[in-house]
């Protein structure tokens, strides 16, 4: 199924999904004041997760604790498509990578990263195929702050849940996690908000001033 979504030539907007899934589902699922290295470029795929902890010298382990190794444990055998999601566990000024280590992801084919922490080196990372969206760029690296931990497990981002399996979808106005068992409906309602946008414009081109109720709401 992802793969006929990543082909259309038109989609929904972020805005029009949040709306379509506060419909069906009453729960936070959008993510905002996330920036992109290419800040025009579109996110979507399947989540992946690791998820960071505040670094413990005590309990570090070389192997188990090694960015590479989670990983590649993350995105499996079959990485095209998906979208790796970091938990920064609430460090949101702290890096969690940059050109060399994600260099990775423009290896493996993944549609890109998000996160709520940030991120180094924005211009390499913009000449990199996967897109990327974070908290903002930064210049020091947060290897003695973060160490990854737990891979494919629920993750925080942003204030909103992300398990495995759920659609990522992101832009430049925000972010919005889809639940895969309600993907069809939510993507379906969003393209509906949509065609009945285009109706109401029309609707206002034409509106008569005063006739206007003032009363009404409207979004």
């Amino acid at each position: 199924m992802i793969g006929s979504v990543q082909e259309r030539q038109e989609r929904p907007s972020v805005a029009a999904v949040t709306d379509a899934l506060g419909r069906v589902l009453n729960h936070q699922a959008n993510a905002l004041d996330l920036v992109s290295p290419t800040p025009g470029r579109v996110l979507f795929g399947v989540a992946v997760t690791i998820r960071f902890l505040p670094y413990r010298d005590d309990l570090f382990q070389e192997e188990a604790n090694s960015f590479a190794r989670c990983f590649y444990a993350a995105i499996g055998n079959e990485p095209q498509g998906k979208v790796i999601v970091f938990d920064s566990a609430g460090h949101g000024n702290t890096s969690v990578g940059g050109g060399t280590k994600l260099s990775r992801l423009n290896n493996t084919g993944v549609a890109g990263l998000i996160t709520d922490a940030r991120l180094r080196d924005f211009r390499e990372l913009a000449e990199y195929d996967p897109v990327f969206y974070c908290a903002g760029e930064a210049v020091s690296a947060g290897t003695a702050e973060l160490m990854p931990s737990e891979v494919n497990v629920p993750v925080v981002l942003h204030g909103v849940t992300v398990v495995p399996g759920d659609y990522v979808y992101a832009d430049s106005s925000g972010a919005v996690i889809i639940p895969a068992t309600h993907f069809e409906e939510v993507w379906g309602a969003a393209s509906e908000i949509e065609t009945n946008e285009v109706v109401q414009r029309q609707s206002i081109r034409e509106e008569n001033p005063e006739d206007v109720n003032v009363g009404s709401r409207e979004h």
